[in-house]
């Protein structure tokens, strides 16, 4: 009998990219032997792709290595990701933990671990300069057979005062919209019904050529086999008036948009270094809600920023208040080493952020409370993606999560749905009947 395959298990922390990211990997793996188990569960190899935006996102990490650790105390375990990148000293320094990649080093994981096995060593840190990171590795999640995330853009050239992604992730790049085109090509081959578009700054793609992200989805528009496209977050700076249009007459592209607007004072978006107005977010909204009012609209907003006064903040909250948006994104901020906004004074304090994180989420619940008003009555496409006790679930075109009665074979199918009740967190639906 031969030798059993090591298992290794892989988990992510952060955004839909490190999703993409850690799927390709895992899909490598087994091209190296290696069988792939969840990360609950007892594995040789535990791989976690780190996220660093906030400190609990690093809190998150070293919880992980311990759990880990508990399952199998003679397992390996390496972390690679933006919290491997900006940290990695205080990574390979955790006595659990054995290897630790930046972002130059992450897509040769499994080269590295084959390495260790050879050499017999007990920690390996590789960690080049973030200046070197020139490279884009192209990667897409397959894990969910209904929707998959592809990655066409890294990196960021913006340096807003709140961020450590340009130094976790380096200059902004992307690949070539024919090499792009490729991968939607591949996953077109499978079962997925719907591709997220991610990336840490996706609407700067093509930067450095004359290519760009309008051009991008123009082309992948064009593909057969894939039923729906979205955009993940987008630069307000960025989603130009072109793009707007396009997605509307679209038929693969859906009605949904989600937009980062951090703050609604124009003295704390010039403090952040972010390249828009109050005004210029506000003419975005109202250009998607004139050519679709059904558009799903979310956005990013941080609360607690150094400097961040009451009445900074109050203008934030009347700002979204008056805005026809369906949902938000509440971050708290958290100080980042490296980081401009870290020397800016007064800083506010933890019981101050946590007050205005609550009334934000407080306000998010009633903007999506009225999405989902303006839908009753509606029909609808759905994309089934789950099933559970003789229910359906998954999500409309414009992004309302809808529970429908059916059989368990619909899963994967797009149904249209007749929206007959509100709930919290989702809508009750019926599936129309086709004639």
């Amino acid at each position: 009998m031969g030798t059993p395959a090591k298992k290794i298990a892989f988990h992510t922390l952060g955004c839909k990219l490190n999703f993409s990211e850690t799927s390709t990997l895992a899909r490598d793996s087994l091209k190296f032997g290696y069988e792939n188990v969840n990360s609950k569960d007892f594995a040789d190899i535990y791989v976690f792709n780190t996220c660093s935006v906030t400190e609990n996102a690093n809190k998150e990490t070293r919880k992980l290595v311990r759990r880990s650790k508990r399952l199998n105390p003679n397992a390996f375990i390496a972390l690679i990701g933006c919290y491997a990148q900006l940290k990695p000293k205080e990574l390979i320094e955790l006595e659990d933990v054995n290897l630790v990649l930046g972002a130059t080093d992450k897509f040769d994981l499994l080269k590295h671990l084959d390495e260790i096995n050879i050499l017999g060593n007990k920690k390996l840190l590789l960690n080049e300069n973030i200046k070197n990171a020139k490279i884009f590795n192209p990667s897409y999640s397959n894990n969910d057979r209904t929707r998959a995330f592809l990655k066409v853009q890294d990196g960021c050239d913006y340096y807003c005062t709140f961020c450590t992604i340009p130094l976790a992730r380096g200059k902004s790049r992307s690949s070539s919209i024919k090499k792009t085109i490729k991968l939607v090509r591949d996953i077109s081959k499978t079962s997925t019904k719907e591709i997220v578009l991610t990336g840490v700054n996706i609407g700067d793609f093509g930067v450095g050529n004359d290519e760009t992200f309008y051009d991008l989805i123009k082309q992948i528009d064009l593909i057969k086999d894939i039923d729906r496209v979205r955009i993940s977050s987008i630069e307000p700076n960025l989603l130009s008036d072109d793009i707007i249009e396009f997605c509307f007459h679209s038929k693969k592209f859906m009605p949904h948009f989600h937009i980062p607007l951090q703050s609604g004072s124009n003295k704390i978006l010039k403090s952040m270094r972010r390249r828009y107005t109050v005004d210029d977010f506000s003419n975005l909204i109202n250009k998607i809600k004139t050519l679709n009012a059904d558009a799903c609209i979310g956005v990013d907003v941080i609360v607690g920023y150094p400097s961040e006064s009451e009445e900074d903040f109050l203008k934030t909250y009347e700002f979204l208040k008056n805005q026809d948006v369906s949902y938000l994104h509440v971050f708290t901020y958290s100080e980042r080493e490296n980081t401009k906004a870290i020397e800016i004074k007064p800083s506010i304090s933890v019981d101050e952020r946590s007050k205005r994180s609550k009334l934000l989420h407080e306000l998010s619940d009633q903007k999506r409370a009225n999405f989902y008003n303006n839908s009753l009555g509606k029909i609808k496409p759905v994309l089934v993606e789950k099933s559970k006790n003789g229910m359906l679930f998954g999500y409309t075109d414009n992004y309302i999560k809808t529970r429908v009665r059916g059989h368990v074979s619909l899963g994967n199918t797009i149904q249209n749905v007749h929206i007959l009740d509100i709930k919290p967190d989702y809508v009750e639906s019926e599936i129309v009947a086709t004639s």
